[in-house]
């Protein structure tokens, strides 16, 4: 029997307890709100007529703070489409409830910290792309599902789902340990899901667009760069399109993520921080720990490298293609293609040159092609690893031109189109398709960076444009006030949503608060004496505008004398800029625990 999740629930709350209960079956889950105990059991009556009931869509997980664990359910969603025959579903809403009734158990510093904590949670909750299928595993790509045995398929989602891709899977281990509950363990994804019915030469087929991100290293734009010591790089995302005609179905997997070395970037309020290339770690052993993995999941690598090849990512160039040729692997290329330097003056045609040298290895790594008879036709061997500073912007771009090409070549084998038929002949897929991937790069961005996507009008229209110029330049100042005045508490709520960072109820008892931390002495001898100076010069200001207005020397000196005064205090900031940025504090604690 076919593994799933129930999806149809009621949540009554007692005082003492919660009760899950599946609406198609007779199953029943309690949950302790005092011991923290979960049972399950049949449904007979033993909910309590006074019990506050609300219908839910699944169980995110529980999430343990200071005061007491936290019931995190699925309140609101909505329907994207259809795998299979399979619905996939988005979080449309979450709801946080406690275990415990109250908070006056805690000291004044514990309440801070646990509300601060329950802020942390809903922050990452109210993030959109979260994803759920309660019958078929998003996680897989269809070449992996099609390559396993049918007992397989049978066993419980949670235990089959690919666990980079589960992003609740910390918030699941009170349930996990119970096999028993697995009908109410929901693996939910996290990245960018669409179905869209599309018609080419009068021939309906779907379309679909997974992004799958990795919560191995997860977190935001320069708090999470390179690699770690396991192999994990930061923006890790694997994005799988699918091609379903007539029950034939075809799949174009590709791979993007930082470059996989041991580097750090660190906002500075600098517009560019100057990443750093770490000399203290073997760089050798992360980047091949990385592709060793790559390689057993995916085959070949063909890295296409799209950093420029100049200034501070030049740097990063240089190391990324000596750690290629290094490693003596045949199963990794690397090619290296400037996208500033190539694309500018709007120069964005030049991009078929990077296509034109990828032709051979596209054409050699295939894609997966099932016919409706279940027997495959074609299997992708390898896999494009594309990554640039961010793995973004300039990623995405590149990355839907290759899923274009390969979905061509599928269209064409299944009849869809004629052989030398064109997807650019048919501009109302085209609409389709280009909105299609630029939707994929803003979700993927907002996650990351906070902000959508940049270049998103080439994908859209396929040129680049002057509004796009200027929207590029309004996310760009957007993402730099995040990132350098946001992005701290950012990271600190994806470290304690994912489990990087548990939480110790002995917090802000006899042990320290980590979110408590005190800034530095240059931190607070700045932010004290620039306030005096704004409020002393707004003084002397008013006293002289009240003198005779013709002694304009005297006010053109204090102008000067306060301007001066500004930009020198100003500067000691940028100088200092690393001490003015929001840092995250929980990774810092649990380092020091550690």
């Amino acid at each position: 029997m076919a593994a799933y999740v129930y999806t149809s629930l009621k949540l009554h709350i007692d005082p003492e307890k919660f009760y899950v209960e599946a609406l198609d079956s007779n199953e029943l889950m309690i949950i302790d709100r005092v011991s923290y105990e979960i049972t399950l059991v049949e449904n007979k009556g033993q909910i309590p007529p006074s019990a506050i009931t609300r219908t839910i869509f699944g169980i995110m997980g529980v999430v343990r703070l200071i005061a007491s664990p936290y019931l995190i359910v699925i309140t609101k969603v909505s329907k994207v489409g259809d795998i299979e025959h399979h619905p996939i579903w988005r979080v449309e809403d979450t709801q946080v409830i406690p275990y415990t009734r109250s908070v006056d158990h805690l000291n004044d510093q514990q309440k801070q910290a646990n509300h601060d904590y329950l802020r942390m949670i809903e922050e990452v909750l109210r993030q959109n792309g979260y994803y759920f299928s309660s019958t078929y595993d998003l996680t897989h790509t269809q070449q992996r599902l099609n390559n396993t045995s049918a007992e397989f398929l049978t066993f419980p989602l949670y235990e089959r789902a690919d666990q980079r891709f589960v992003w609740n899977g910390h918030l699941l281990r009170e349930f996990t340990s119970q096999p028993e509950l697995h009908r109410f363990i929901l693996p939910v994804l996290h990245g960018y899901v669409s179905v869209k019915h599309c018609h080419v030469n009068q021939r309906p087929f779907k379309l679909i667009v997974i992004s799958r991100r990795c919560c191995y290293r997860a977190g935001v734009r320069y708090y999470m760069r390179g690699a770690d010591f396991e192999g994990h790089t930061a923006n890790y995302v694997e994005t799988e399109q699918i091609m379903d005609y007539e029950s034939s179905r075809g799949s174009f997997v590709q791979t993007r993520g930082s470059v996989p070395l041991h580097w750090s970037q660190r906002p500075n309020l600098k517009y560019k921080p100057t990443p750093i290339i770490s000399t203290a770690l073997k760089q050798q052993d992360g980047f091949q720990r990385h592709f060793d993995s790559q390689i057993v999941l995916y085959g070949r690598q063909v890295n296409v490298n799209l950093l420029d090849q100049k200034g501070f990512e030049n740097k990063l160039v240089r190391a990324y293609e000596d750690a290629v040729q290094n490693s003596k692997s045949d199963n990794i290329r690397i090619e290296s293609f400037d996208f500033h330097r190539e694309c500018r003056a709007l120069q964005w045609h030049r991009l078929s040159l990077l296509m034109d040298r990828l032709a051979e290895d596209q054409a050699k790594m295939g894609y997966y092609l099932c016919r409706s008879d279940g027997s495959v036709a074609r299997l992708q061997d390898a896999v494009f690893r594309t990554n640039c500073i961010d793995c973004l912007d300039r990623t995405n771009v590149v990355q839907s031109m290759l899923a274009r090409r390969s979905l061509q070549s599928q269209l064409q084998e299944v009849g869809v189109l004629s052989l030398g038929e064109r997807i650019d002949d048919h501009s109302a897929f085209e609409f389709i398709y280009k909105n299609l991937w630029a939707d994929n790069a803003d979700a993927l961005a907002k996650q990351y960076a906070g902000t959508g996507a940049l270049k998103t009008d080439y994908t859209r229209t396929g040129r680049r444009t002057i509004l796009g110029l200027l929207m590029d330049g309004y996310n760009s100042a957007i993402r730099y006030m995040k990132n350098n005045f946001y992005d701290g508490f950012r990271q600190d709520a994806i470290d304690l949503f994912v489990g990087n960072y548990i939480v110790d109820e002995a917090e802000c008892i006899n042990k320290p608060c980590p979110l408590q931390q005190p800034r530095s002495v240059r931190y607070t001898v700045v932010t004290w004496i620039f306030p005096q100076l704004s409020w002393t010069g707004a003084g002397v200001g008013i006293a002289i505008a009240r003198r005779a207005r013709a002694d304009w020397s005297l006010q053109l000196l204090y102008v000067l004398f306060w301007g001066m005064a500004s930009i020198t205090t100003l500067a000691i900031v940028y100088y200092n800029g690393i001490e003015f940025v929001d840092k995250p504090k929980l990774t810092q604690a649990k380092a020091k625990r550690e």
